[in-house]
């Protein structure tokens, strides 16, 4: 068994998501990756996601047991996912040769806010992780999870063991390495356009606007906690291919785009500003946080993720009938981003998404610009073409 550890072996914090550890033979070949890291003289903790859509299916299962599970539930159900993982990764491991042990989030040191479904870490404290890793043992961790300091199980929102990962690698001083099915972070989702651009290098301010706007590569709140603790992140594929993507640094100055991506599933809620404090309890409360918001006469609008709401209806039901002269707007709607710099220098990227929206006979209901994004709210339906359509004429240049 692979054991002994030097003092000054460098660590190194991989995580690997659902798909890469999607099923059994899959899980066989990231414990091989992880071995050969290892075996090259690295001290490794590995995070890790639940398998394929297990999150999915266990949120399904708690549907059909209760249309609207309690948050707190919820957790208890959710965590279960990723504990399934770090011990099958941790079992494949030890088949090589290589010492291994898993630890759940609250085992790793991973504190979080009291937040259900949507905490946020304000602390990590890898007392265990640290000692196994000082014994030469590969640490698996599970990502997405951590407890608060009244010892409840808490999860941190969709993409949130990548924010795992970042802030162990914060802990122990290591190089963070964020493994999926893609090499990178790409001008546009390969799935929706074909031959988009592998990005070498983008900003941390680059990537949270586009992970906040609906890119998958990375989570928002990990990017966040990167750029506080500046650590590099390095995007790369678990398999077939040596290219990357690092996550560092300013954004720059010079116009550039960065990507064009798009988000199902957004609410639109508007109401009196003076309704505003009681309304972002109840949202708070329910975990719909939102994306953005902007002011119109004496009105507010908020824009509203509905990702990690697990009972919307409920939620909108209770803003209609609690808001005095609350409108919600949310029947298939979504957003699509532009995302760059240099977009304070003139309205060029602002006039082609309106343009591009109203050609596709779906013009915005709202557009929202800032210095690192423009931000269109228009019929879901319409947003693969739409994406197709800015990446053609802002990335290419057709």
């Amino acid at each position: 068994m692979l054991r002994a550890r030097r003092r000054d072996m460098p660590v190194v914090v991989q995580k690997y998501g659902g798909s890469s550890v999607a099923d059994v033979e899959r899980i066989r070949r990231v414990a091989e990756r992880v071995a050969r890291t290892r075996r090259a003289g690295k001290s490794v903790c590995v995070v890790v996601s639940a398998m394929g859509k297990t999150t999915d299916e266990l949120l399904s299962l708690a549907k059909k047991v209760s249309p609207a599970p309690l948050r707190r539930e919820l957790d208890m159900l959710l965590t279960a996912g990723e504990r399934i993982s770090m011990a099958l990764l941790s079992m494949a491991l030890n088949d090589l040769g290589v010492e291994a042990i898993s630890f759940t989030g609250s085992q790793s040191g991973i504190i979080t806010n009291d937040s259900h479904a949507s905490a946020r870490i304000v602390e990590v404290r890898p007392t265990r992780v640290r000692e196994e890793l000082g014994k030469g043992r590969v640490v698996i961790v599970a990502g997405f999870q951590g407890v608060s300091l009244r010892k409840e199980v808490t999860t941190l929102g969709r993409g949130g063991s990548d924010t795992t990962a970042v802030a162990l690698a914060a802990a122990l001083g290591a190089d963070c390495e964020i493994y999926s099915d893609v090499d990178g972070v790409y001008t546009a989702d390969p799935r929706v356009v074909s031959g988009p651009r592998r990005l070498d290098a983008i900003s941390y301010e680059e990537m949270q606007e586009l992970a906040q706007a609906g890119a998958k590569v990375l989570n928002a709140q990990a990017v966040e906690f990167a750029k506080e603790k500046r650590i590099a992140i390095h995007a790369r594929a678990t398999e077939g291919s040596a290219a990357e993507t690092v996550v560092s640094g300013s954004a720059g100055a010079a116009e550039r785009i960065a990507g064009v991506t798009s988000r199902k599933g957004v609410a639109l809620l508007t109401l009196p500003a003076a309704q505003l404090a009681a309304t972002l309890d109840l949202l708070e409360r329910s975990g719909a946080l939102a994306l953005e918001s902007w002011q119109h006469g004496g009105n507010l609008t908020l824009a509203l993720p509905l990702d990690d709401v697990h009972d919307w209806k409920a939620v909108r039901a209770a803003l209609v009938r609690s808001v005095a002269a609350a409108s919600v707007e949310d029947e298939g709607l979504g957003s699509v981003s532009v995302v760059g710099t240099g977009f304070t220098a003139g309205y060029r990227v602002l006039r082609e998404v309106r343009r591009a929206l109203e050609e596709l006979g779906s013009p915005p209901r709202a557009t929202t610009a800032a210095a690192l994004r423009v931000t269109a709210y228009c019929e879901a339906a319409a947003l693969p073409d739409a994406v197709r359509l800015l990446h053609a004429r802002l990335v290419e240049g057709k």
